[in-house]
């Protein structure tokens, strides 16, 4: 998902945007839905959350992670 699309359905949560990166954004959305600010954590590539919207940006983000 790129970052316009990010930032509409943020601005849709009633975020403001501003200049945040894409993690931090999807941060900010999952906690407003009430879920595990947890993009980008899943270094194993494992994840539970089998309907989340950020899956598979989720486990390319955190491969691109420095350890």
């Amino acid at each position: 998902m790129n970052i316009s699309e990010i930032r509409t359905i943020a601005r849709n949560h009633g975020l403001k945007t501003g200049r945040s990166r894409k993690a931090d954004l999807i941060h900010a959305i999952q906690r407003e839905e009430g879920n595990f600010d947890c993009f980008a954590t899943a270094t194993s590539q494992y994840c539970d959350q089998l309907n989340c919207l950020w899956r598979d940006d989720c486990f390319t983000s955190a491969r691109k992670k420095p350890d």
